[in-house]
């Protein structure tokens, strides 16, 4: 079972660059300079999908919208992997320290 769901509030765990494709250094996605930053860490976003690479299916992909500013607006869709996100703090299970 994936970690966050379709609809889940999340925040960038770290911060989240452009990487540039290995095989030709171009930017991954169009219009976006490579090592662009595309979110920094604590922007909150929301997760539209959920998926996995062919190759590692029990690796999740999330694809999360980030806000863009203060008025809230949602940026285009950046895959994520689940330790580059985190749930927000309000929302995270809380901790247990032991007596």
């Amino acid at each position: 079972m994936p970690r966050f769901e379709l609809g889940d509030l999340v925040h960038a765990a770290i911060d989240l660059y452009n990487d540039p494709v290995e095989e030709t250094g171009a930017s991954a996605i169009p219009d976006v300079a490579p090592d662009a930053l595309l979110a920094a860490a604590g922007t909150r976003g929301v997760v539209v999908n959920v998926g996995h690479p062919q190759a590692a299916p029990d690796e999740e992909i999330y694809l999360v919208r980030f806000e863009t500013g203060a008025d809230g607006n949602l940026g285009e869709p950046i895959g994520c992997l689940r330790e580059e996100l985190q749930a927000p703090p309000d929302l995270a299970p809380p901790v247990t320290v032991p007596a």
